[in-house]
């Protein structure tokens, strides 16, 4: 927990997203929930990943970060829901470029298969946006990041690891300047176990746009 908390200091520097309190309570509620990226040579955390069950309709879309964390002590998880929620990933500064990262989501994809959940569901926080902020809405933030206009430090590699943007949360985490707050809502379904109305219900212009060939531009198509 020390080292966990010591990686958070240096992710989140001016924030403490994380205390002792609620990693003894994720560890209680769901432990096989809860991973950790261990360096071996230096026996040092090096990532880390937190989540948690729910049963996704007993939460709205616009619902908050502490809303679906119950204020990050995870004493919400259900067993019995089909979601598997990501509350966090995250890699130390230090670190990044190893792989960790897609190890972590490897390992949290695995967890969803192994207890036949139905999907992973997130908020991705726009970690890019207070530079766009003036130019566009947050909406229009992530429908560029979704085609690679743009690119933003976490929703593009969440794209990467085969998540697909359902809307955008425009109070996800209010303190979160780097964000302004906004979050995508972000889902990875485990088709093995999904079901056809688990796919229903999804925003277009959230899909990624296909790119037409040149000779079908220029025939008006």
């Amino acid at each position: 927990f020390a080292q966990i908390i010591g990686m958070c200091r240096r992710v989140y520097p001016t924030s403490q997203p994380w205390g002792e309190e609620q990693l003894i309570s994720h560890y209680r509620m769901f432990p096989e929930g809860q991973f950790v990226a261990i360096d071996p040579i230096a026996n040092q955390v090096v990532g880390m990943s937190a989540s948690l069950v729910i049963a996704w309709e007993d939460y709205e879309v616009e619902a908050n970060w502490s809303d679906f964390t119950d204020r990050g002590m995870f004493t919400n998880h259900d067993a019995h829901g089909h979601t598997l929620y990501g509350a966090e990933v995250m890699v130390d500064p230090q670190q990044q470029g190893r792989g960790i990262g897609k190890m972590i989501y490897a390992a949290r994809r695995e967890l969803t298969r192994s207890l036949q959940l139905r999907r992973i569901r997130a908020g991705a926080r726009l970690r890019g946006y207070s530079q766009y902020k003036l130019q566009m809405s947050p909406t229009d933030y992530v429908i560029q990041v979704i085609n690679r206009e743009i690119g933003d430090p976490t929703l593009s590699f969440q794209i990467k690891q085969g998540f697909r943007v359902l809307g955008v949360v425009h109070d996800y985490l209010h303190s979160d300047p780097d964000s302004c707050g906004h979050a995508a809502l972000i889902e990875w379904m485990n088709h093995r176990v999904a079901q056809r109305r688990d796919y229903a219900k999804r925003d277009p212009r959230f899909a990624r746009r296909r790119k037409r060939t040149a000779d079908a531009h220029q025939a008006g198509v």
